[in-house]
């Protein structure tokens, strides 16, 4: 081999051994990389950006009402008038023939009929038939046919000139009585809890005439003032003894204290202990009544104070003395305020469950990729914390280096009140993550806009577990109320449930659920007395 030859072999295999050393070198570092990433990852730091204070949450109690229209069936109220008004009437009217009969005794038997019950332009009319007899006896007088033109005016018929044939003659006659009893109603409610029904009777009496003597007895002119008396007697009575009929303060009564207590919500989550809602009824109010053609609706109102404690209460529930009069209210309704209280334990659970696993950008077109590992939730002044310990990676070199980090992520917490979630608005990353990110250089630097729109759109927590778990346990509560008991029946529930303010101290977030409803009470039996 010449001498040129053997020279550019040895130039060769020198170039040859310093290529293929650095290559090595190369490969030699970029496994060591690779392996201190893999399989020794630096330790992110826990340290957590410094917290401001947040004061607790205070007691919370909500305002609540139950608005209940009271439907009193018409046939409730005829049965209690059935029951009460007498059947018999009796009397003994003024004796117009003192001087046409000696020993002249006149009286009248009366029964009524079945009432009816019938309700037009808030007037409520009781009506029933009345039968019965008028009867007059005693002996025709001497001095019959002395006075026969001075009582002519007073019986409407001249005694004629056979009076005197007839003087001494025994006289028993009865006359028949047909007419109707008219009783209207216009009731209105009072302060102390009782209902005046305002009644007026009109009594009509069908005429019909008794010969007396000759002498023609008006029975409808003779029977009706002794009716009219007697009825607006037992009216007066009647009215007297309804106006002080407790029958809707027992019912309230009732009502009230039912309403007065705690009611199991259940658990928060998984562990945690059993929540209550208190409800504390602490004012009445009512509407006058309405009436129509089947029923006399009273409406009334009950405002309470509603609250979540940890424990089951016995609230005291004063009974007002005094009922307070409204304007008239239309529907029935439940709003009642919910307080539901979720600790961050709880928050944590979730909100790692929504995290965990993802990966920002979603698309992997960003210049890092990163990974959540982990993710917990603080509170700090008016915002939340949300630390993510994450895995970076840059993925615009051809070593793709990759780190351990703890991002830390600013945000102030919104109710998504359509979508029952909670969301964080003016994301930003603490400068404790920029720090740690920079051990990836510039290209995790630029990666911080994408993570902090990603990290906005996913770090929600979903409040309608929370939501639906209050509904259901609200509607089996007021189960109770929808069952019928001595005449009255409760038809309640629950037709919504809406999410309307949030608030948090350093160990809760507390959720304000309102509950909507609809109520109406059915009266089909009033009280016996």
């Amino acid at each position: 081999m010449p001498a040129n030859d053997s020279r550019l072999t040895g130039v060769g295999r020198a170039m040859f051994r310093i290529i293929g050393g650095t290559l090595i070198v190369v490969l030699s570092f970029t496994v060591t990389l690779f392996a201190l990433d893999w399989f020794s990852p630096r330790a992110p730091s826990t340290a957590l950006p410094p917290l401001a204070a947040v004061a607790p949450l205070p007691p919370v109690t909500r305002t609540s009402q139950i608005i209940a229209p009271t439907a009193i069936a018409l046939s409730a109220i005829r049965d209690t008038m059935e029951r009460l008004a007498p059947r018999d009437l009796t009397g003994k009217p003024s004796n117009p023939v003192s001087q046409l009969l000696s020993k002249a005794e006149i009286g009248m038997s009366v029964t009524r009929g079945p009432m009816a019950v019938t309700g037009r332009s808030e007037t409520m009319t009781i009506a029933t038939a009345i039968t019965g007899s008028l009867r007059v006896t005693g002996q025709i007088a001497t001095q019959a046919g002395n006075v026969g033109g001075a009582i002519t005016g007073l019986l409407s018929q001249d005694l004629g000139r056979g009076v005197q044939s007839i003087t001494g003659k025994v006289l028993d006659q009865r006359a028949d009585i047909r007419g109707n009893i008219t009783v209207n109603a216009r009731p209105t409610i009072v302060s102390t809890w009782r209902l005046d029904p305002h009644l007026s009777a009109q009594v009509t009496v069908g005429d019909t005439a008794l010969s007396i003597a000759g002498v023609k007895l008006n029975v409808a002119n003779e029977a009706k003032p002794l009716l009219d008396k007697t009825v607006n007697d037992q009216v007066s009575a009647l009215d007297g003894r309804l106006r002080n009929d407790p029958f809707l303060e027992q019912i309230a009564r009732r009502e009230w204290a039912k309403m007065c207590r705690a009611i199991s919500l259940g658990a928060a989550g998984t562990g945690m202990p059993k929540l209550w809602l208190e409800i504390k009824p602490t004012r009445a109010f009512a509407a006058q009544p309405r009436i129509d053609a089947s029923a006399m609706t009273l409406t009334v109102g009950v405002q309470a104070e509603t609250r979540v404690v940890p424990a089951e209460t016995k609230p005291n529930c004063p009974f007002p003395a005094k009922l307070e009069l409204v304007a008239p209210m239309d529907q029935g309704r439940v709003a009642i305020g919910l307080p539901i209280d979720i600790p961050f334990t709880e928050l944590n659970r979730l909100l790692e469950a929504q995290l965990k696993g993802k990966n920002f950008p979603e698309d992997g077109s960003g210049p890092v990729a990163v990974t959540v590992q982990g993710a917990t939730i603080a509170a700090s002044g008016d915002r939340l914390l949300i630390s993510l310990r994450v895995k970076a990676r840059e993925q615009k070199s051809w070593f793709g280096f990759g780190a351990e980090a703890m991002v830390h992520v600013w945000g102030r917490p919104a109710l998504d009140r359509e979508q029952q979630m909670m969301r964080l608005d003016d994301v930003s990353l603490a400068v404790e993550s920029q720090a740690a990110l920079g051990l990836l250089g510039a290209a995790a630097q630029a990666a911080i806009p994408y993570l902090q729109k990603a990290l906005a759109r996913n770090a929600v927590i979903d409040l309608k577990p929370f939501a639906a778990n209050a509904r259901k346990s609200i509607e089996a509560a007021i189960g109770d109320f929808r069952q019928q008991q001595d005449g009255v029946r409760v038809d309640a529930a629950v037709t919504a449930l809406r999410l309307s303010d949030i608030a948090f101290d350093a160990k809760t977030l507390r959720v304000t659920a309102e509950a909507d409803g609809n109520v109406r009470v059915a009266v089909t039996k009033l009280p016996a007395q």
